[in-house]
Parts: C-alpha cells; sequence; structure tokens
C-alpha cells in the first residue's frame, strides 16, 4: 500500500488529546491529526523522528495526518491504524497471506449478538470466514529480557467483545480468524498482553482452544509504503 501522498519529516513535541501532536519541522512547529485512539505506549516518546502527510485541504482543521514514527531503537512503526484493514485485505487479495480462499469478500458486515461491525468477511460457497483485524504495535521486554510485542497496548473491552464475536460464530459452524496487522519493524512474534488486560488474554487463550485461528501479520515500513510481506508466530501461554 503506498501513501497517497508524499510524507513530510519532522520531530515529535508531544502527543495529547487522542487525536492531536505538536510536531518541530523546519519550517516552525505545526500541530497535526494523529489518527490513533489506541495508547500508543511506547511509540510516542517526545524528540522522536516522525512523518506526516498534507492533505492539502484548508477546510480541514488539522490539514496535516500522521503516519510513522521512528523509535530509540530505530524501528519503523506505523501510528495509522486505519491502514490495518486495507493491509490485510491486499495481503489476503494478493495471496501473501495465506489459506484465505473466497470468492465474495465483504467489508464492515454486522454480525454477533452483540451486533458489531466484522473488518472482512470471506464467502466460498457455503462457508464462511469472519475476520477480525487488530492493528499491533506495542514491543516491550518481557520476563526474560527478550524484547516482545503485544497486543493490546490497554484494556480493550472491545477486542474482548470480539473475541467473543468470534467464538459464536464457530458455534455456527463458520470459521473465524483473529489478525494482529504488527506496524511494527521491531516486532517478530505476538502474544496477549496479560499484563495490561488479563481478561483480553484469557479471553484470547479461549478463543484459540475453540478453533478461532490466529494470525499475526508481518510488515515492511518505509517512507513511501507499506505493505505485509508474511506471518509472524502467535505465542499462547
Amino acid at each position: 500500500m503506498k501513501f497517497e501522498y508524499p510524507l513530510l519529516t519532522g520531530t515529535l513535541i508531544k502527543r495529547y488529546k487522542r487525536f492531536l501532536a505538536d510536531i518541530h519541522t523546519t519550517a516552525g512547529d505545526i500541530t497535526i491529526h494523529c489518527p490513533n485512539t489506541g495508547s500508543m505506549r511506547g511509540c510516542a516518546e517526545p524528540g522522536s523522528p516522525v512523518w506526516f502527510w498534507d492533505s492539502g485541504n484548508p477546510k480541514r482543521k488539522y490539514r496535516h495526518s500522521w503516519e510513522l514514527v521512528e523509535n530509540s531503537l530505530g524501528h519503523m512503526i506505523g501510528i495509522n491504524t486505519h491502514r490495518a484493514n486495507h493491509l490485510v485485505r491486499e495481503a489476503i487479495e494478493n495471496k501473501i497471506l495465506k489459506n484465505f480462499e473466497y470468492d465474495v469478500l465483504q467489508t464492515e458486515v454486522i454480525y454477533g449478538e452483540e451486533k458489531s461491525r466484522i473488518d472482512l468477511l470471506l464467502t466460498k460457497g457455503d462457508k464462511k470466514n469472519w475476520i477480525e483485524v487488530k492493528n499491533t504495535s506495542l514491543l516491550e521486554i518481557d520476563e526474560k529480557g527478550n524484547a516482545q510485542g503485544y497486543f493490546p497496548d490497554s484494556v480493550t473491552s472491545r477486542g474482548t467483545k470480539h473475541l467473543r464475536e468470534l467464538m459464536l460464530q464457530l458455534e455456527q459452524g463458520d470459521q473465524a480468524t483473529l489478525i494482529f496487522c504488527v506496524q511494527h519493524s521491531g516486532i517478530k512474534s505476538v502474544k496477549a498482553a496479560a499484563h495490561l488486560d488479563p481478561l483480553y488474554a484469557k479471553t484470547l487463550s479461549e478463543a484459540a482452544k475453540a478453533g478461532v485461528r490466529l494470525v499475526a501479520a508481518e510488515t515492511k515500513i518505509s517512507d513511501t509504503e507499506i505493505k505485509i510481506i508474511g506471518e509472524l508466530p502467535v505465542i499462547l501461554e
């Protein structure tokens, strides 16, 4: 997925109010839109190099949008969570992610007892595969001293609800898949962040045992594009 606009560079001053970030550029300090509702734990350190784009739309309150950040270890991170669904769809259509057969691909279909919207629905004959996509960008040192990718980066009741919905689809005879879209060049495996959300970690283990397929998608990130290049291990405890 190539970026629609050329990316500009700056230095992060601070991210605040969830949707805003102040950055320093050679032309001066500006406030830009932050397309990420999560905690951005480990992805928003002041002084970090950032990449952003200019919509060119003077009617937008904040015409610039944040796209990438480089952390202190030199890892590139995609902070735009809205990219994840598109990246996964592109990878399935191009068969970069394997074993996703379909005749029809739909998005944002309402399903389940809790009326969630599924990110992707693949249909082949009378078989359906309900796919939930989760943007993943948290890298921390685990108890063994190893760098480890985690999801979520804060408590997510919504994410736990989605796992319950996927398990219900299995009970109806369909397939269900959870894809962690890893927009972080330093992450080489993914596990549930039990230290941040123990209920999500417990529910993820239950979902895996019930038959929900877990996939972690590895991305390659540059200042011109982000693309999924393969899979990473998902670690269950």
